[in-house]
């Protein structure tokens, strides 16, 4: 994330992630035992083992830094309750330019917040799309960009709390 933004998380997703960063920092010392270990081996330039524990390191250190960011921007809130309205956290049903034939089903919310149903399409409230449908009730048309400057129209069919 280029720009601070607010991600609405439940209560349930932020002590999750929360709990997945304090696991990654807490395994920092680990990491860098094994690379001290590695490096003790001899010639770093044919040692897959301590180029193997320093991509580790690398990719860890990435996920601690993506998840302090989201921790910090995050907004802890309840799951909506409200049903025929798009709010964060709804699973909402669409079609799209007026064809009823063309729906689409997907969860309004971070994609932290949709991972645990890899079934069910997650778009952020602040994508093009998100930003549209949020505070959308049943029936309601609205306009949003795509990525070639033109306008689609989208037509909110159904909003309900997404139980997850």
């Amino acid at each position: 994330m280029t720009e601070t933004q607010v991600t609405w998380l439940t209560q349930e997703s932020h002590d999750r992630l929360k709990a997945e960063l304090d696991q990654l920092i807490a395994n920092r010392p680990v990491i860098a035992a094994e690379i001290n270990e590695r490096r003790e081996e001899g010639d770093l330039k044919e040692n897959g083992g301590y180029h193997a524990a320093r991509e580790e390191q690398g990719q860890q250190e990435a996920r601690i830094r993506q998840l302090q960011e989201l921790l910090s921007a995050a907004k802890v809130g309840v799951a909506p309750t409200q049903s025929g309205v798009a709010l964060p956290g709804s699973v909402v049903t669409v079609y799209y330019d007026g064809d009823e034939s063309d729906k689409e089903t997907f969860l309004i919310a971070t994609r932290e917040e949709g991972a645990r149903n890899s079934e069910l399409e997650t778009y952020s409230p602040s994508s093009p799309l998100g930003k549209a449908l949020i505070e959308a009730k049943v029936g309601e048309t609205r306009e949003y960009a795509l990525p070639n400057g033109k306008t689609m129209k989208v037509t909110l069919v159904s909003a309900e709390p997404y139980h997850g």
